[in-house]
């Protein structure tokens, strides 16, 4: 789909029958980037606020790439959904990578995480956004950043996709980050010293020789313990799923006592850094896995603030 000049968005309009694809740019006191912002077909400005996701790409990549990759925008169509897709600027990082290894970047109200927080509210005040149901994911980098956006603005992202990223408090600096992408960190902060766990799906390939899947296990953990701490009774399932064409997986869920999962993790067997089930004329895609968009995607409406 040919992206629509900026201009020609109108988010007071009463009505539009096409999806659209806009290019948009975001400024504030932490700085400024350009981002993309899919918009179902018949989005009615004066219609019931629909939800809002926020895809953080990885490196080498950039959001109209990330978005062909991923093909969330067909599924935002299915479910009515808005996606807000942030460019990583060459001036913050030559390669686009999300800077989520710097400490200022782990934290509220300072550096990318309240530039992507300041952003996402943009979008939330300029379109109707339900502001019960605003999530966030990402890939690699991205999705190290999406952990951190989970645990820094908890108040605002109602559920997080993590796919082949890493742990909160993983690294402070690039030479231990290159070690805990490696290897895994081996000293995480836990997520239970910060403000309310975030409902969490995690994606992660066994044969990822970029992201070791030790990180992944380690959100897992993570996240584990941050909701133990505000839930009992929790159950685990899971599941190991052998289907007849393209990798086979294993899920394990983490339910609250009402049985709705809490956390979500796909272990993928034999996917390397690659976005699980996704579109191949996108970079970093392997559409032999299941798809990460679409169990994302109802992973995240099952969750509201």
């Amino acid at each position: 789909m040919s992206p629509i000049p900026e201009q020609a968005a109108n988010p007071t309009a009463q009505c539009q029958q096409q999806s659209q694809f806009l290019s948009r740019h975001f400024s504030s006191e932490y700085g400024s980037r350009d981002y993309k912002l899919y918009i179902p077909s018949h989005y009615d400005h004066s219609d019931q606020p629909l939800p809002l996701v926020v895809m953080l790409h990885g490196c080498a990549q950039d959001a109209e790439d990330f978005a062909l990759g991923t093909d969330m925008n067909r599924w935002a169509d299915q479910y009515r959904v808005l996606v807000a897709y942030p460019n990583q600027a060459k001036i913050a990082n030559l390669k686009r990578c999300w800077n989520w290894y710097k400490p200022k970047n782990q934290q509220v109200d300072r550096g990318e995480p309240a530039l992507i927080a300041g952003l996402t509210q943009a979008v939330m005040h300029n379109y109707r956004v339900d502001a019960q149901r605003v999530y966030i994911a990402g890939l690699s980098a991205g999705g190290s950043m999406a952990a951190i956006m989970g645990a820094t603005y908890p108040e605002l992202y109602a559920a997080m996709g993590v796919h082949s990223g890493l742990a909160v408090g993983s690294a402070t600096h690039v030479l231990a980050a290159l070690v805990a992408m490696r290897q895994g960190s081996r000293s995480v902060q836990a997520l239970s010293q910060l403000p309310n766990f975030v409902p969490t799906i995690i994606f992660q390939g066994d044969q990822d020789r970029i992201v070791h899947l030790r990180n992944a296990e380690l959100i897992l953990a993570q996240a584990r313990q941050s909701l133990a701490a505000s839930h009992a009774a929790l159950t685990t399932e899971q599941q190991t799923v052998l289907p007849p064409i393209g990798h086979a997986y294993t899920r394990t869920q983490i339910k609250d006592v009402t049985g709705q999962t809490q956390i979500d993790y796909w272990l993928v067997q034999g996917a390397g850094h690659a976005w699980s089930g996704g579109n191949s004329s996108g970079s970093y895609t392997d559409p032999a896995g299941p798809n990460a968009s679409l169990e994302m995607l109802r992973f995240f409406l099952s969750h509201f603030l």
